[in-house]
């Protein structure tokens, strides 16, 4: 597996008949899975789109805004909550292309239209299946056109490069003896892994880079530890010594709220590789959705960490629009940066 893949293209390539009957009737063995996921071309190609960016560069502070948006089933007025705060990046996981649960929808590119931005768009996994139980009952049709489902990135610049970073391969989700021994594995059968997508953007000061991740949601934490190791790795062979921020839902067990930040090893990794915690909001950051089929106790999940930029603010805003609806089981987070200053010599011209 590679450290990151930077091929882009306007429509993720569609699985061939072939491909999807040799999924279905394959083994549920890591080597099969790897197999399976180097045959997937959209598994290793980013696709990108949305509204023209803004011409001028990032200038002295920067606005960042991370959601798990839990299949996005309301694109615009997810578009509506988010608007008001003129985010300059948007972190996404939980996006769906054509799933039926999700009425076939880009979702994607219909919240970025909404808004005006771009996207860079990565499939964490093919979906065999429609989803569980809630979900089922939402589809209209008994098929996924696409059948896709991962993370995103939006922004209002043109990003100088884009990365798609993968975190594993072995089928955690394809594999119930070998990977995760769990209910949501037999309701979720999937090919594919998780990812990060990675973008460089230019600012007055230089390249900024700026990732959207999902960690693991399941087993234990050394696994999104490795995933954590890894995407550092990656972003610091995709874009050497620049500022760097990370985001998304990393699906933390134990946070440093509670005081329980060693049983959830990635927050250390990270300070050991210089990054800061400092700017997240205190407070859970889940919530109750149309899709959650019982009350659970609420979660800190997501999260910023940053290297080399300051932090000027943080904020958890509710995922409620103005009827009451919530629009996903995760609320958004947000948090401003101070950039870097230009070198000496390096200005730019009014």
């Amino acid at each position: 597996m590679k450290l990151f893949e930077t091929a882009t293209c306007s429509s993720l390539p569609q699985v061939s008949p072939d491909l999807s009957r040799d999924i279905r009737c394959s083994e549920k063995t890591p080597q099969a899975h790897r197999a399976l996921f180097a045959r997937l071309d959209a598994l290793h190609l980013m696709e990108t789109g949305g509204e023209m960016p803004m011409a001028h560069p990032l200038a002295d502070r920067i606005t960042v805004m991370a959601w798990n948006l839990q299949r996005c089933l309301y694109p615009e007025q997810s578009a509506d909550l988010l608007r008001p705060h003129a985010p300059d990046v948007i972190l996404l996981s939980e996006m769906d292309i054509g799933m039926a649960r999700t009425h076939q929808r880009h979702t994607v590119r219909a919240l970025a239209d909404s808004l005006g931005m771009r996207y860079a768009f990565g499939v964490e996994f093919f979906e065999l299946g429609l989803g569980n139980d809630l979900e089922r009952r939402l589809a209209a049709d008994d098929h996924n056109d696409c059948g896709w489902h991962g993370n995103a990135l939006l922004c209002r610049q043109e990003p100088d490069a884009l990365a798609l970073i993968r975190l594993d391969e072995s089928g955690l989700w394809f594999c119930p003896e070998d990977g995760l021994v769990s209910d949501s594995v037999f309701k979720q059968p999937r090919v594919g892994g998780r990812c990060a997508i990675a973008a460089i953007l230019p600012s007055e000061a230089g390249g900024i880079c700026v990732a959207s991740v999902h960690l693991e949601s399941l087993d234990d934490p050394s696994i999104r530890l490795s995933q954590l190791e890894r995407l550092i790795a990656a972003l610091d062979a995709f874009a050497p010594g620049l500022p760097t921020l990370i985001g998304g839902d990393l699906n933390t067990a134990f946070t440093p709220e509670d005081g329980r930040a060693r049983e959830e090893p990635l927050f250390r990794a990270a300070e050991r590789h210089g990054f800061s915690w400092a700017n997240n909001a205190k407070g859970t950051t889940t919530r109750r959705s149309l899709l959650t089929y019982k009350p659970r106790p609420p979660k800190k999940l997501d999260w910023l960490c940053a290297r080399g930029l300051v932090p000027i603010e943080a904020s958890i805003i509710p995922a409620i629009e103005a009827s009451g609806k919530a629009l996903s089981d995760h609320e958004v987070i947000l948090g401003c940066y101070a950039l870097p200053k230009p070198r000496r010599g390096e200005e730019q011209d009014d």
